[in-house]
C-alpha cells in the first residue's frame, strides 16, 4: 500500500487548490458573486496550477485579481490569443501570471491558469460576476453555485474543441467551501430555501427587506449549492437606473446610465382558461450512460432515467385529444417510435407507454445533435404548433453547435428543456429554452421532475404569444439605445428582462409591452424614474453588457468572412471597455517582479473538479475527454465510482438504484385512457384501496360504468393528492371535459355524493371543476 496521503493523482501528484470562499450578495433580482480560490504550493519546484470549473451560463465574469502576500495585481481583458501569449511570456521569463478564459464552445465553463507558483508560495485569487436570478414556478429566485462539473462528451467530426476536464468524485475533493450571502430588496423577504443546509436566516432590519444565510458546517462537494429566494409580491413590474462609470466616456455603454426592466405580463383569464386542442409535441429523451445515476446522491431509490420515464407518463396522460406526438431518445445513437408524428389516440399512447417502459440508461454517450437534426427535417403538420421537450443531463462539449441549430429551427417550433442533476450545463439547458422561445427547468437534489415538467407542459398548451414589441416613451431630449435581443417568448407570470442605454436627463420615462394573444391585442405599461440609485456599484451596466456581447457572438457564428471578423472586433472592443469576458476575449494579470528565465517547462498540476459521475474504465479516443482520476489511495475502494458517458462503451457499470415502491398517483394515472376517463375495473379499485366488490355495490343506477370510475378517481385525487394536483391537474381537467360531454349534470352531482360516501371524503362539487 502506498505509504502516502492527501489527494493525489494517479502519478502521485499533488493538488495545489486549498480552499474556495464564496461571497453571494443578492439585490432583487440580480446577483454579485465574489470567490476567493487559495492556492498553496507545497512542492519543491515551481508549478503551474490549472483548474476548469463551471459557473452560470448566463453570468458576466467582471473581475479577476491575484494577492501575493501584500501585492494585489487586477487583471485586464484583452483579446484572447493576444492574452495567452502575454500569459506564456511572462512565465518562460519567470514571471508570476494568470489567465482566465471562458471555454470556445460553452459560456459555463471556465479555465483558470495560476503560473509559475513558486515553493512554498501561497495566492489568493479573487473572481466576481453578476447574474440575473431566475424565476421558478413558486414565484421563487433561483439561484445556483455550480460546484459539480462532468466531463462533456464531444461526438466525433464535431467542431467543438474538447474542454479538459479533471473530474474526481464529489466526495472525495480536497478543498473546503465556505458560503455566505446577503439579500436586499425593495420588497420584504419571505424566506431563503436550499438544497443545501443553511444555518438559519438572520434579517438586518425590522421590516425584514434585508438579510443574512450562511451554507452550514461540514458542506460536502456532493451537489451544486443551490438557493431559493422568495419576496412577497414577486410579480411586481421594476425598473432600475443606474449611473454611468465616473472615469468612462460620455456616449459609451459605460459612461452613460443604464435602465434595467423587469416586467411580468399578466395574461387575460378569459384566455388563460382555455387549453390548446393542437399541436405536435416531440419528446427527446436522453438515455446516455449517466441517466442510470440516481437522481438524488443521499438516496438512490430512483435513477434519472426512471424519473423521466414516470415523468413521460405523465405527460402522455396529458395531452389533449386531437395533437400529435412523437418519442426521441439519445445517447451515441438515437431512436424514435413512430417514423413520424402520430396523431394521440388510446392505441398510439398505449404503443408508446409501452416502449416507453423498457428504456434504460444504455445508449452511451449525450450525442444530441444528429436527433435534432433529425427532428427538424421532419415537415411540420399543419395547423399543429410544434412543441419540443428536451430531457437530458446536460453534459455534451458541442454547446454552441446545439443551441445554434435550434436558433435557426427557432421559427418553427418552441423548445422546453430539462436539466436533470448535479452539473448539467446552465448554458446548454437555458440556451435551448431560449433561442427556442420556450422555458428552462433544473431538476437537482430532491427535487420532483414531474410538477417542473407539468408547468412547461401548461405553458406549451398556452397559445403562443405574437408581435411582441416593446415601445419607450421618453422625453424629447432622452434617448435609448436597447441592448436586449427582441424578446420572442412571453409566458404568464414569467419575468421579462429588457436593458437599454439612456442620454440625455429627465425624471420620469415610460416603457410599454405590446403583444397580441390568441388574437387579442395586450399591453402592459410601466412608469418609472430616470434619476439614477445610489450605491448600485455597476452591476447593471455589466448584465447590459453581457446581454449585448451574447447576442454578437451569435451574431459572429451566423456569419462568415468579413462580417464575422467585424462582429469579433466588436465583442472584443466591448468585453474590453467593460470588463466583462466574452468568448474572444481573457483575463490576464502578470506580476512584473524580478523573475529568472525558467529553464524548460513547468511541472503542470491539473485541480480536480467535482463530478456526480466518475468512469472507472478507460474512455474510448471518441469520448472527446481527458478523464484522468484523482484518488486518496486509501479510500479509492471505500467509493463505488460509477462510469461516465462513453461513446463506444459496450457495458455500463452504474450505482444500485433500487426499485421505489409503486407511487399510489402514478397507478391510478397509468390507469386513465386518451380521452380522459376511467374504467371501472379490478385495477382501479386497487388503486384507491377498495375492492371490486365494494366499488360496484356503491355505484348509483343509470350510471354508466365510466363515468362513476372517472367520478371516483378525480375526488381520491383531489382528497389524497392535494399536494401533487401540478401534476395531476392538467390529466384531471381532461376528464372533467369528457364528463361535462356526456349526459346529465344532476346524474354527476348525485355520482360525486356517492364517490365521497365511498372513499370517505368530503370534496365539493365545485372543486372537481364540474
Amino acid at each position: 500500500m502506498m505509504n502516502c496521503c492527501g489527494l493525489l493523482t494517479v502519478k502521485k501528484e499533488p493538488v495545489p487548490l486549498k480552499s474556495v470562499e464564496v461571497e453571494l450578495e443578492v439585490r432583487d433580482h440580480v446577483a454579485t458573486v465574489v470567490s476567493t480560490l487559495n492556492y498553496q504550493n507545497k512542492e519543491d519546484k515551481p508549478i503551474e496550477a490549472v483548474f476548469v470549473f463551471p459557473l452560470p451560463g448566463d453570468a458576466a465574469v467582471c473581475h479577476f485579481s491575484a494577492k501575493m502576500g501584500q501585492k494585489e495585481i487586477v487583471a485586464e481583458v484583452k483579446e484572447k490569443q493576444e492574452a495567452r501569449e502575454e500569459y506564456d511570456d511572462a512565465l518562460s521569463s519567470g514571471q508570476q501570471a494568470f489567465l482566465l478564459e471562458e471555454s470556445d464552445q460553452s459560456p459555463d465553463i471556465f479555465s483558470m491558469r495560476v503560473g509559475c507558483l513558486p515553493p512554498g508560495e501561497s495566492a489568493s485569487i479573487r473572481l466576481e460576476y453578476v447574474t440575473e436570478l431566475a424565476v421558478q414556478a413558486d414565484e421563487g429566485l433561483r439561484f445556483c453555485l455550480p460546484a459539480v462539473l462532468n466531463p462533456r462528451y464531444t461526438p466525433q467530426g464535431s467542431e467543438a474543441t474538447a474542454v479538459q476536464v479533471n473530474s474526481v468524485p464529489a466526495s472525495l475533493v480536497p478543498y473546503s467551501l465556505s458560503f455566505s450571502a446577503r439579500v436586499s430588496s425593495p420588497r420584504p423577504i419571505s424566506k431563503v430555501e436550499s438544497s443545501c443546509s443553511l444555518d438559519p436566516l438572520q434579517f438586518l432590519n425590522t421590516d425584514q427587506t434585508q438579510a443574512t444565510v450562511k451554507l452550514g458546517a461540514g458542506h460536502k462537494f456532493d451537489r451544486d449549492v443551490e438557493v431559493l429566494i422568495y419576496y412577497k409580491d414577486a410579480h411586481q413590474p421594476t425598473a432600475v437606473v443606474e449611473a454611468g462609470q465616473a472615469s468612462a466616456k460620455p456616449g459609451t455603454l459605460m459612461g452613460d446610465p443604464v435602465v434595467m426592466v423587469s416586467l411580468f405580463p399578466e395574461f387575460p383569464q378569459s384566455v388563460m382558461s382555455s387549453v390548446a386542442s393542437c399541436g405536435e409535441f416531440v419528446f427527446l429523451m436522453d438515455r446516455s450512460g449517466s441517466m442510470g445515476v440516481p437522481m438524488n446522491i443521499k438516496d438512490r431509490n430512483q435513477s434519472r432515467i426512471s424519473s423521466a420515464k414516470e415523468t413521460l407518463l405523465l405527460l402522455l396522460k396529458s395531452l389533449p385529444m386531437g395533437c400529435y406526438f412523437n418519442i426521441y431518445s439519445f445517447g451515441s445513437s438515437f431512436e424514435h417510435i413512430f417514423p413520424k408524428s402520430v396523431e394521440y389516440s388510446q392505441q398510439t399512447m398505449e404503443e408508446a407507454l409501452k416502449i416507453v417502459g423498457t428504456m434504460a440508461a444504455n445508449l452511451g454517450g449525450t450525442e444530441i445533435l444528429k436527433p435534432l437534426k433529425h427532428i427538424y427535417e421532419q415537415p411540420c403538420i399543419p395547423s399543429q404548433p410544434r412543441q419540443l421537450f428536451v430531457f437530458t443531463d446536460g453534459a455534451v462539449g458541442n454547446t454552441k453547435e446545439v443551441i445554434d441549430l435550434v436558433k435557426k429551427n427557432s421559427g418553427s417550433h418552441r423548445c422546453f428543456s430539462f436539466g436533470i442533476g448535479e452539473g448539467a450545463s446552465s448554458a446548454l439547458i437555458n440556451g435551448l429554452a431560449k433561442e427556442g422561445g420556450g422555458h428552462a427547468q433544473f431538476v437537482t437534489g430532491s427535487d420532483r421532475m414531474q410538477p417542473k415538467v407539468m408547468q412547461s407542459l401548461r405553458f406549451a398548451l398556452q397559445p403562443a404569444v405574437v408581435d411582441i414589441s416593446i415601445t419607450w416613451d421618453l422625453p424629447k431630449d432622452v434617448s435609448v439605445t436597447v441592448l436586449s435581443p427582441p424578446i420572442t417568448a412571453l409566458f404568464q407570470g414569467q419575468r421579462s428582462l429588457v436593458y437599454g442605454q439612456l442620454s440625455g436627463q429627465a425624471a420620469e420615462g415610460c416603457v410599454t409591452m405590446k403583444y397580441s394573444l390568441a388574437g387579442h391585442p395586450t399591453q402592459n405599461q410601466l412608469h418609472f424614474s430616470l434619476k439614477p440609485e445610489e450605491d448600485t456599484g455597476l452591476t447593471v451596466h455589466r448584465l447590459g453588457a453581457r446581454t449585448l456581447i451574447r447576442s454578437l457572438e451569435m451574431e459572429g457564428r451566423e456569419s462568415r468572412g468579413e462580417q464575422h471578423t467585424g462582429v469579433k472586433e466588436k465583442v472584443v472592443a466591448l468585453s474590453i471597455q467593460s470588463g466583462v469576458s466574452s468568448c474572444f476575449t481573457a483575463f490576464i494579470a502578470v506580476n512584473k517582479g524580478d523573475g529568472e528565465a525558467i529553464q524548460g517547462p513547468l511541472v503542470r498540476r491539473n485541480v480536480p473538479a467535482p463530478s456526480e459521475w466518475i468512469s472507472n474504465r478507460r474512455h474510448s479516443e471518441d469520448c472527446g475527454r481527458n478523464s484522468r482520476m484523482f484518488y486518496f489511495p486509501f479510500y479509492h475502494w471505500l467509493h463505488k465510482l460509477f462510469s461516465s458517458d462513453s461513446a463506444g462503451a459496450a457495458d455500463w457499470t452504474q450505482p444500485e438504484v433500487k426499485q421505489p415502491p409503486s407511487d399510489p398517483l402514478l397507478q391510478l394515472v397509468s390507469l386513465q385512457k386518451a380521452s380522459g376517463f376511467w374504467m371501472l375495473d379490478s385495477a382501479l379499485a386497487a388503486a384507491l384501496g377498495k375492492t371490486s366488490e365494494e366499488v360496484e355495490k356503491s355505484k348509483p343506477e343509470l350510471v354508466s360504468s365510466e363515468v362513476w370510475a372517472t367520478i371516483l378517481a378525480l375526488i381520491w385525487l383531489q382528497e389524497f393528492q392535494t399536494d401533487a394536483k401540478d401534476e395531476w391537474q392538467i390529466l384531471a381537467g381532461k376528464a372533467v371535459l369528457w364528463l361535462q360531454a356526456q349526459n346529465g349534470t344532476t346524474t354527476l352531482m348525485n355520482c360525486v355524493d356517492a364517490g365521497n360516501a365511498l372513499l370517505g371524503c368530503s370534496v365539493q362539487k365545485d372543486a372537481l371543476g364540474l
